[in-house]
Parts: structure tokens; sequence; C-alpha cells
């Protein structure tokens, strides 16, 4: 049975910092690009980051500078740290796991930025 467990979402004031985990069980977790992925209320899910099997990072442009994912494939876990965060960050952070045909989703943690 596949399981991503995400942990570390709250709250937080603008410019301010958080960080998410997630992690991953079922799956042979060094083969999979796992990512993170973002939906605001009204909007659709966006890709926020991911990383590949062998470690190269990608980002959407609006966190590039501000959030870094890195993963340990030794623990099956990956990590979003997010920086210098602004009001439109807030959203709910999903967890992705993908490799080819298979893609798994984690339950959600809700992010808010707010004075």
């Amino acid at each position: 049975q596949v399981q991503l467990v995400e942990s570390g979402g709250g709250l937080v004031q603008p410019g301010g910092s958080l960080r998410l985990s997630c992690a991953a069980s079922g799956i042979t977790f060094s083969r999979y690009v796992m990512g993170w992925y973002r939906q605001a209320p009204g909007k659709q899910r966006e890709v926020v980051a991911n990383v590949t099997s062998g470690g190269t990072a990608n980002y959407v442009d609006s966190v590039k500078g501000r959030f870094t994912i890195s993963r340990d494939n030794a623990e099956n876990m990956v990590y979003l740290q997010m920086n210098s965060l602004k009001p439109e960050d807030t959203a709910v952070y999903y967890c992705n796991a993908h490799l080819f045909i298979r893609n798994y989703w984690g339950q959600g943690a809700q992010v808010t930025v707010s004075s």
C-alpha cells in the first residue's frame, strides 16, 4: 500500500519560513520523481517543484529563489523549504510521487501566509 504523508504546514506571517516534509512508503522511493504541488481556493492544482531520481530540481518561476526541494533516499523523505513566504503562497500543498504511469498523492497540508 502506497502512502505519502505530509507534515509541517501551518500559519506563518509574510516573509516567514516553513518546511514541509513528506514521508513515503510502499514504493521504491529512489526511482520516483518526487514533487510538491499546491492548490489555492478556486484555482487549479499547480506544480511547485520536483526533484528527479538523480537529484535534479525544477521549480515554477513564482517560487524560484525562495523555495528549495530536497530528497533523502535513505529515509524515503522529500522536503520543501519555503522562505520569504507571500500571501499568494497560501494553498493546500500536496506531495506527489511519479514514475511512468504510476502517480500517487498525499492528503495535503494547509499553508496559510497571513498577518
